[in-house]
């Protein structure tokens, strides 16, 4: 099940959707899944998933290169373009991250929680990231595309992280089916999907159960800037509100993380 090529008959069989990954891209080499589909011209149906086995200019949150071996991991986007998906941008992210939490966990059981705004941890250590893009036409969305990095089968790490990575064979302890959890986690997203139609409640108290920072001292970077306060809470468009002595104030962006680490 790892080092081997993508088996797209065992991937379909476990898919159960109405519209994400029923059209699907399957690639060889790319730059980046997301930037295939922001940078091409083509209609793509709603749902389409492009997955690559090696990305040559992966990509993550602030422009920071991701880093992912070929073959061993899952590294896919989803263009979106439906409008009305496109009236909470942010919980769009928040259904990505929840997607891939919860398939780790009905999956492997493993002890996941979730980083504001889209990392998904194990233990303390980065085992997903999402990154969430759009194209405009003044200002109207037309296209949203979320891109998934998720580490499966990898089992080493060279480099310097912000947040030491981790895989999910490395916490389960043995190889791991990539056609399972890419099934589960597009099953599980296009469910998160309607929640935000119908439940966005649901969706919200769902994410900040995993959300372990909610309540403590954090210290948030933004480019050579850093704040001190407390992480008070999520509003119901997925913005931080962070408190720093008595004023409250809505974060939109940012490194997150505990205080001292």
């Amino acid at each position: 099940m790892s080092d081997i090529n993508f088996n797209l008959e065992e991937f379909n069989l476990q898919l159960d959707t109405h519209f994400i990954g029923t059209n699907i891209y399957f690639l060889d080499h790319v730059e980046s899944t997301n930037s295939y589909l922001m940078s091409r011209n083509e209609d793509f149906e709603n749902g389409t998933v492009v997955i690559a086995e090696t990305q040559t200019k992966g990509r993550g949150r602030l422009d920071r290169t991701w880093l992912s071996d070929p073959k061993v991991n899952l590294t896919f986007s989803i263009a979106l373009t439906k409008k009305d998906l496109f009236t909470s941008p942010a919980m769009i992210n928040f259904a990505a991250s929840l997607a891939v939490a919860n398939a780790l966990q009905n999956l492997f059981q493993l002890p996941v929680e979730l980083k504001w705004p889209n990392d998904v941890l194990v233990k303390g250590k980065k085992i997903s990231g999402i990154l969430m893009e759009s194209i405009s036409a003044g200002s109207e969305i037309t296209r949203m595309v979320v891109g998934f990095g998720i580490n499966v089968n990898q089992s080493n790490f060279p480099g310097k992280y912000l947040i030491l990575p981790t895989s999910v064979k490395n916490e389960y302890r043995g190889p791991i089916s990539r056609e399972r959890i890419l099934s589960e986690v597009l099953n599980l997203f296009e469910q998160y999907l309607g929640f935000l139609k119908f439940d966005k409640k649901m969706l919200l108290q769902s994410w900040k159960e995993k959300c372990r920072m909610i309540g403590e001292k954090v210290k948030i970077e933004s480019g050579d800037t850093q704040r001190f306060g407390v992480f008070v809470d999520v509003d119901v468009d997925g913005f931080l509100l962070f408190r720093e002595g008595a004023q409250t104030s809505k974060i939109t962006f940012g490194d997150v993380s505990l205080r001292g680490q």
